[in-house]
């Protein structure tokens, strides 16, 4: 028995011996690439969180990256563990690349959400946190994945749209700009002063300190409705108190139109009626005059 586990040994040992260190090999490789893949997720990570960092990365294009650098470090690490253990990469390299055209060429419409993901990512046009409205869709930007945009409208609704969809959509982003102009229409009757609804929207304007300087509030007169002549009162305001301006303007409009005698008028409408003689009174009256 000995004999025999002494003719293998020294049969097979160079082979243990090389199997074992290209083991161990691998093992150093894979663990490099897991710290290395780590650390670069983490320095991206502190980069888009710090606010002093040098490097400022917004917060959706980090976790992007952080995917890019994690599958690229393990795709890389594959292909070195596998030239440790000889196997021709070269041909592995050719087969993956006509596997990857004709999966390609199978998943265009996937392939084309992934590079539409991308083109919205670092062309920045949204970000979370962005209140966006595309198609029949609106809601709050929660993530952009590679395939998707995920979205939560204000009533707590879950959306999931295809990148593609959206890059290929006419898209308003009412977070962009930090500001958003806020039109507050005013009806007053026609029998009330022009003059005195102007001065209560502009003393309403003038009261309000939260409205922006610039631009400077307007007051227009919007239309000549049916019943009622609309002022427009039109001011910019901060998107963050923007709703919270507009609520808090309609809840005491009514009280300081009434305080200034005007008034907000209900619907109107004229009605005229004619009388319209029957056609067998007619008849009645002509033959009575036939027969006098």
């Amino acid at each position: 028995m000995n004999e025999t586990f002494a003719e293998l040994w020294a049969r097979y040992s160079g082979i243990i011996f090389a199997l074992g260190k290209n083991i161990l090999v691998a093992f150093i490789i894979a663990a490099m690439g897991k710290f290395i893949s780590q650390g670069a997720e983490k320095l991206i990570g502190a980069n888009s969180r710090s606010p002093s960092s040098s490097l400022k990365i917004d917060d959706t294009i980090s976790q992007l990256l952080r995917r890019l650098v994690r599958y690229g470090i393990f795709i890389i690490c594959l292909i070195m563990i596998l030239n440790v253990f000889g196997v021709d990469t070269t041909g592995l390299l050719a087969l993956l690349g006509a596997a990857g055209l004709a999966v390609g060429l199978a998943l265009k419409d996937t392939l084309s959400n992934i590079a539409a993901g991308m083109i919205l990512i670092f062309l920045g046009i949204y970000r979370r946190g962005d209140y966006i409205e595309f198609g029949s869709y609106s809601g709050t930007v929660k993530e952009v994945r590679l395939f998707t945009t995920i979205l939560e409208t204000p009533d707590g609704i879950y959306i999931s749209a295809p990148n593609s969809n959206i890059w290929e959509t006419p898209l308003k982003n009412y977070t962009r700009n930090g500001k958003r102009r806020m039109d507050i229409s005013v009806p007053v009757a026609y029998s009330d002063s022009i003059d005195t609804a102007f001065q209560v929207v502009k003393d309403m304007a003038a009261a309000e300190s939260r409205f922006l300087a610039e631009p400077a509030p307007q007051i227009l007169v919007q239309s000549y409705g049916d019943s009622s002549v609309n002022i427009l009162l039109r001011a910019w305001a901060p998107l963050n108190l923007y709703w919270t301006i507009y609520w808090d303007q309609m809840r005491g409009l009514k009280e300081k139109l009434e305080e200034a005698g005007l008034h907000i008028p209900f619907p109107q409408r004229d009605i005229h009626l004619y009388a319209e003689q029957r056609p067998s009174d007619e008849n009645k009256s002509h033959t009575s005059l036939s027969q006098n």
